[in-house]
């Protein structure tokens, strides 16, 4: 099965209606989404606006690919389980987020790897087309290292003087 997901915060019709399109074309019926709360809704792919927790989860841990909006929750979840991800970012300037972090985001997981970006509509599409290929990035951990448990505290505590 392929899960698809936009967050909890805002809709991403945008990515949500380019994973339909290409369900409608390619036949496929393996899909399932989460889509928010957005102004537009799938023809060609079960979905839900939002799942329980527990629901999600269980999609999510069933799921053999991951496509989703840029953010750090779905994209470390994928990366704990070990799944191929494939997101592409919300961009503010399409009224999709409230800022670019999630472009800087993804320029910086490109840089580091494991994790696959489509930036627009036409790089998702072809994306899309070569699920199978994707990369899986390495697995982390249960907990933060200890590098960066020291690096937060060093700047928690270097900041109150």
């Amino acid at each position: 099965m392929i899960l698809v997901t936009v967050g909890t915060d805002l809709p991403f019709d945008r990515m949500i209606r380019v994973v339909d399109d290409w369900a409608g074309e390619t036949g496929r019926q393996d899909l399932f989404a989460q889509i928010g709360k957005g102004g537009w809704e799938p023809r060609y792919m079960r979905f839900a606006q939002f799942l329980p927790p527990k629901q999600f989860a269980e999609y999510f841990t069933s799921a053999g690919v991951i496509v989703s909006h840029a953010g750090m929750g779905t994209i470390l979840s994928a990366l704990y389980q070990r799944k191929p991800i494939l997101v592409m970012p919300k961009k503010a300037s399409l009224g999709e987020h409230r800022n670019e972090h999630q472009t800087a985001t993804a320029l910086r997981l490109v840089e580091v790897g494991g994790v696959n970006v489509a930036f627009d509509e036409q790089e998702l599409r072809a994306k899309l087309d070569h699920l199978d290929e994707l990369s899986i990035g390495r697995k982390i951990g249960d907990f933060a290292s200890d590098s960066l448990l020291s690096g937060i505290r060093d700047f928690i505590f270097s900041s109150k003087s």
